[in-house]
């Protein structure tokens, strides 16, 4: 007798195919329904807040008055408001005082950031793993508030804008992505590199830089984004009202704490109101953030991920 081997079934013009995982299964239109939904009111719930903010703020005294408040529905448009606040004053000059230290601190952070993650990624470096380890132990040990303000007084910083920067330079967190990704790139490729003469400097300006460009946009947003946003050293460090930064004005403002200077008489003689000028300020300093930030998106995911699982 001969023995009847079963064969699997059929599909029509090729073998069935084994049962996929749940994950890798084509969503059914329910589900991207679903998805959709939960996408749309994800964005609804970011952008309806941002979308009164500006609406708020463009809007007249009137019709801040009879909505009771903050603006849903766009009426009469004005750009009064912005005028006001660019035509000079404290908030013009605080935020020319966020630019400047924004650029100079980023500058600075990235310099410092870049070369300490190049060394770390070397491991014929002298030192590398002690400093390795510093770092580390920064990350989970700290002096304190205190401690930290008497350093940045003995060292003469207090009223200074030094301050805005030095005392928050450095991210370890930063410096550990970089060297992550430095690590990943081709030592044959540096080595050739140093065959042909060129020295650290060179190897870095010219070799690693250019093919770790989604990783230093990423890590330069972060700095940006850090230095713009900060108010708590400004709030500790400056007693001066003319060297606060556009976030302390924002939060002064807010709090209804004093008006900016050149304002006051302004919104006490019904010409603007209050409300509007703070919707103003807090667009002004969400707008830089809202720009760059789609400039570097396209580099977000590569630069962290590759950063993250090369390191």
């Amino acid at each position: 007798m001969t023995a009847v081997i079963d064969k699997p079934a059929r599909t029509p013009g090729r073998w069935a195919a084994p049962p996929r995982p749940v994950w890798e299964e084509k969503p059914s239109g329910v589900g991207l329904a679903g998805k959709g939904l939960v996408l749309f009111l994800a964005c609804l719930a970011i952008l309806f807040p941002l979308w009164i903010v500006v609406v708020t703020s463009l809007s007249t005294r009137k019709a801040i008055d009879e909505a009771g408040g903050l603006v849903m529905i766009p009426t009469d448009i004005t750009f009064v408001a912005y005028q006001e606040l660019l035509s000079g004053g404290q908030v013009t000059r605080a935020t020319l005082v966020s630019i400047g230290v924004t650029l100079v601190g980023t500058l600075f952070s990235m310099a410092v950031s870049v070369l300490c993650a190049y060394g770390l990624s070397r491991s014929g470096s002298v030192g590398h793993r002690w400093i390795l380890m510093v770092l580390l132990a920064t990350m989970f040990f700290s002096a304190g508030l205190i401690p930290t303000y008497l350093l940045v007084q003995s060292l003469g910083l207090t009223d200074s804008y030094l301050a805005l920067i030095l005392p928050s330079a450095i991210s370890v967190f930063n410096i550990l992505v970089l060297r992550g990704f430095f690590m990943g790139i081709s030592q044959e490729l540096i080595d050739s590199a140093r065959i042909d003469g060129a020295g650290d400097l060179r190897i870095l300006r010219q070799i690693v830089l250019p093919l770790s460009r989604a990783v230093v946009a990423v890590i330069t947003l972060f700095y940006a984004v850090g230095y713009w946003s900060a108010w708590f050293n400004a709030s500790l460090y400056l007693n001066d009202q003319d060297m606060l930064p556009l976030q302390n004005v924002m939060i002064q403002l807010v709090q209804k704490q004093e008006a900016p200077v050149g304002l006051g008489q302004a919104i006490k003689t019904g010409e603007l109101s209050g409300l509007a000028v703070q919707m103003a300020v807090m667009v002004m300093a969400l707008l830089p953030v809202a720009v760059l930030s789609p400039f570097v998106q396209k580099h977000f995911k590569k630069g962290m991920l590759t950063g993250a699982v090369k390191g």
